[in-house]
């Protein structure tokens, strides 16, 4: 990999990268994960094989920092009496629909119609990321999918 310069990288595949953060663990922390996302995968770019998809070992790689940040969320008390808002990124006008729904669907349809169809990944490598098999990720999309077209998206 070490043959495409890095930085053509980031700027072809980082609003991917971003709206697979903000997917995960939501605007407020997005920018943060993307930051460890390509910290990470600057460190191991020059060894990386020339046949690597980039797209999809970055997304992956961005799962896991956004898991990171969730773990250390979950292990950070706030109390509050007041819940803060939460700023998202800025989405395009004609997705904001589908992605608010997407956002309402069961936890693993949600994760895997948004590594399948945000993040381009294979059903076998969604099904790696969410610990099922290639079958039930296929199962989940398409469960997910039939919710999303019940609803009238527009």
């Amino acid at each position: 990999m070490a043959t495409t310069p890095f930085e053509a990288v980031v700027r072809e595949h980082g609003p991917h990268v971003l709206h697979v953060c903000a997917a995960i663990v939501g605007g407020s922390e997005a920018e943060d994960a993307w930051s460890e996302t390509f910290l990470a995968a600057l460190r191991a770019w020059p060894d990386l094989p020339d046949d690597l998809d980039p797209r999809a070992w970055l997304t992956v790689v961005a799962r896991r920092k956004c898991l990171d940040q969730l773990r250390a969320r979950a292990r950070r008390a706030a109390p509050s009496e007041r819940l803060p808002e939460i700023a998202l990124p800025p989405v395009e006008p004609r997705d904001e629909g589908v992605w608010r729904h997407v956002a309402e669907l069961p936890t693993k349809q949600r994760q895997v119609v948004t590594y399948r169809y945000l993040g381009g990944l294979a059903f076998a490598q969604i099904a790696s990321l969410t610990g099922g098999t290639e079958a039930a990720a296929r199962r989940a999309a398409s469960d997910g999918l039939r919710s999303l077209r019940a609803k009238e998206i527009r």
